[in-house]
């Protein structure tokens, strides 16, 4: 299955990850690590989450954050 993550989003995900880093130190780490292992998950569970305006929604499991895609 091919994946593809646009550069509006590779953008958010090093504004999240610059974010929880100023947090706590490791966090911005953990916070993509976990993004990407719901990606990932994806593989596994695509097509059962709700669409929203024309797209899959997957929301993240750790982190205030949704993956939208396209079956």
């Amino acid at each position: 299955m091919h994946l593809r993550i646009f550069d509006s989003a590779e953008r958010d995900l090093e504004d999240g990850y610059h974010f929880y880093e100023r947090q706590s130190q490791g966090l911005g780490i953990y916070f993509l690590d976990s993004l990407y292992s719901d990606i990932d998950s994806r593989l596994f569970f695509a097509v059962i989450h709700r669409k929203v305006f024309g797209h899959y929604r997957l929301l993240a499991r750790r982190f205030p954050f949704a993956v939208s895609y396209q079956s």
